[in-house]
């Protein structure tokens, strides 16, 4: 079944796939890092257009590495989760300082990069280098979970027997990378949370079908809510500090943000505290300006 499954999942790709700019002739392995790591916990059609203004104002991790915290914060807009976007710079500066501005082509110097973990490091090994490598997000291991091991969702946290299962169905050679891009594309389109199983090209060998669909021993983890938390408070208060870039914002027009005090001072001690904050001798706030 598992060269069966691997071809239908394939042929299937090269009729579906989206068109994200990342896929086009000519992305980088940088390119492939940059892409990876905005599209943690974000929607693709968010990250499009980020990458492609990153990628035209930083090509090279040399580029990135000569730029400041601040104009990487800036530039990062609102695309979510902003310390990203400072071990991003990191990382460029780490390929810098000891690649001389090459990303590696192994698993041991990708996953000692900062912000750089297993399935990033492995995303970049199969989709940059066209290695084999399991690519396991959370779409490849959805897929995994109903179609080659009859349940309605993985667990928590990946398993052995997971891996196994998905060695064991990605083929070897040229299309090993192919069918890694085609079985995350396959998870964010159609074996979705809830799948659209007419249209999957699994659908006469998944396990998770002939099973009746049995429901989720495991349940998926449920977005986190937004509104009114302290990571919306801090979003106020990244705004607020990008938006008066290069000059600081005064504490009161901060604490002027949101009606909540107490919630202002742990979100702005939190910002301080992941360096995505400073505050001036004046006690005022700004975005961290040293390119150290």
């Amino acid at each position: 079944m598992s060269a069966q499954a691997a071809d239908a999942v394939i042929e299937w790709y090269s009729h579906n796939r989206r068109d994200l700019p990342w896929r086009k002739s000519g992305t980088t392995a940088w390119g492939v890092i940059v892409c990876e790591v905005m599209a943690q916990q974000t929607p693709v059609t968010r990250v499009a257009p980020q990458w492609v203004a990153w990628m035209q104002r930083w090509p090279t991790p040399a580029e990135l590495a000569a730029a400041t915290p601040a104009e990487v914060l800036v530039a990062w807009d609102r695309l979510g989760y902003p310390r990203r976007a400072l071990r991003l710079r990191e990382c460029a500066i780490a390929l810098t300082n000891d690649h001389d501005g090459h990303v590696p082509a192994d698993y041991t110097s990708l996953i000692a990069l900062p912000g750089i973990g297993d399935y990033t490091a492995s995303a970049v090994l199969a989709f940059a280098f066209g290695k084999r490598a399991l690519v396991m997000d959370t779409n490849v291991r959805r897929v995994a979970a109903r179609a080659f091991g009859g349940v309605a969702h993985h667990r928590p946290h990946v398993t052995s027997a997971e891996r196994r299962a998905l060695d064991e169905v990605t083929p070897s050679g040229a299309t090993a990378a192919m069918f890694s891009q085609a079985m995350m594309e396959l998870g964010a389109i159609v074996c979705r949370p809830e799948p659209a199983c007419g249209s999957c090209p699994l659908e006469q060998v998944c396990q998770w079908r002939a099973n009746s669909h049995p429901p989720a021993e495991h349940r998926a983890r449920r977005p986190q809510a937004f509104a009114g938390t302290d990571r919306q408070v801090r979003g106020l208060i990244m705004n607020l500090l990008r938006g008066a870039q290069p000059a600081a914002v005064p504490h009161a027009a901060i604490e002027g943000a949101w009606h909540d005090s107490s919630q202002i001072q742990r979100a702005l001690a939190s910002l301080l505290a992941d360096g995505l904050a400073e505050k001036t001798e004046g006690g005022s706030f700004s975005l961290p300006a040293s390119s150290t």
